[in-house]
């Protein structure tokens, strides 16, 4: 997911609404009623319980890994989130190879996260194309065979941020989605408990267009590995509403759809000509639509809480509790530790790579009411999630 940046079939309707209750039953949540800390401590985990009931809230999810530490998407960054406690962790944004396997990168465009640009036989796929709508020049995984995109390795993405996380460049491959679920198995036999992934579709569209369609290929690992059942511990995500109503009739995992600006629109809205933007989909009527094919939603923070013009947070949404009235979960995105990425008031110095208050930026999500939150730094947030269930 980025933090920069419906249509369709409505099967399962029953099923996946009651099932996105339950999870909110859990621990007893009243829903339709704004997020208080006495709420969320009630909701602190569905211990005993199966499939997303069995995670605590709120839920920490690594994103891309533990990529506040180490490279985003690799399994240095995903393993390191495993030690630090993450609930779940993001290990995949899913894009496809020319032939046809399935790649965890950030973006297709992977000159800024491998050392591609290093690799002289590779200096003729250097081109640019429109994706979504942008022109965007670099190199692109659909151009590239596994084997070739193999002899690549991950450098960190955001350097001015996190110069420490270059001390990793070169370290680790590109893993492809079948060496997660396979990593996936043998980390929840060797650490003893059930390890969760939430992979996401990236850019459906575009791929489809160009005769690598996700969905399908997503189903059919998933299915190879006994993965694709409601209680698998395999959450789907996408910011295009279509790619998770493909997917809600292809397996039946639970099913996040991205929300990005309010003013944004999800670009299979904008090939199909729907008009609608974000902030239609989170009214109640399109929260309403969302709940008959998918059981969350994962909206931008500021969709949560808005930022005033200086930089502030500003009075919180509606959007937990009318996401709650429907059966829906939240796990917004994204929380970092850096000064850059948080409200202005929890700033500390203007030093790109140097830390705000992050604990007190994440207690004050929790007090809203979310489900859980994607974070860079999952020790941060299990801090921050014990000083808010224990105040």
């Amino acid at each position: 997911m980025d933090s920069d940046q419906a249509n369709g079939q409505t099967q399962g309707t029953g099923r996946r609404a009651l099932l996105g209750a339950a999870v909110l039953g859990a621990g007893g949540a009243a829903l339709g009623l704004p997020g208080t800390a006495r709420a969320a401590g009630t909701r602190t985990a569905g211990h005993g319980g199966r499939g997303l009931k069995s995670l605590p809230v709120p839920t920490i999810i690594g994103h891309r890994g533990a990529s506040g530490y180490r490279p985003e998407h690799t399994f240095g960054s995903y393993e390191l989130a495993l030690d630090l406690g993450a609930d779940v962790v993001e290990a995949g944004d899913l894009v496809p190879t020319k032939d046809g396997h399935l790649v965890c990168r950030h973006e297709p465009e992977i000159g800024g996260t491998t050392d591609v640009a290093s690799h002289p036989e590779f200096a003729d796929r250097r081109t640019t194309k429109v994706l979504d709508g942008v022109s965007t020049t670099g190199w692109f995984t659909e151009d590239f065979a596994l084997a070739e995109l193999k002899t690549l390795r991950a450098v960190e993405r955001i350097p001015a941020n996190r110069p420490h996380n270059t001390l990793y460049n070169g370290r680790w491959q590109i893993p492809t989605f079948e060496e997660v679920l396979q990593w996936q198995d043998e980390q929840t036999r060797r650490r003893g408990r059930q390890v969760w992934i939430y992979p996401e579709t990236k850019h459906p569209t575009y791929f489809r267009g160009l005769g690598l369609p996700l969905e399908e290929r997503v189903a059919k690992l998933l299915r190879k590995y006994g993965k694709d059942g409601r209680n698998a511990p395999v959450i789907l995500q996408s910011f295009e509403p279509t790619s998770i109503q493909r997917l809600n009739r292809l397996v039946d995992n639970p099913l996040v759809v991205l929300l990005s600006s309010a003013d944004s629109r999800p670009y299979d809205f904008v090939a199909a000509g729907d008009p609608r933007t974000v902030a239609d989909l989170i009214t109640p009527r399109g929260l309403r639509e969302i709940a008959g094919y998918a059981q969350g939603i994962g909206p931008t923070l500021d969709l949560v809480i808005p930022r005033n013009t200086d930089g502030t947070l500003g009075r919180p949404t509606t959007l937990v509790a009318d996401a709650h009235r429907v059966g829906l979960v939240l796990h917004p995105y994204t929380m970092r530790n850096e000064n850059p990425f948080l409200p202005a008031e929890y700033r500390k110095g203007g030093a790109a790579d140097g830390y705000g208050d992050a604990l007190g930026a994440f207690r004050t999500y929790f007090a809203t009411g979310i489900d859980g939150v994607f974070t860079d730094n999952a020790d941060t947030g299990l801090l921050a999630r014990e000083d808010f269930l224990n105040r």
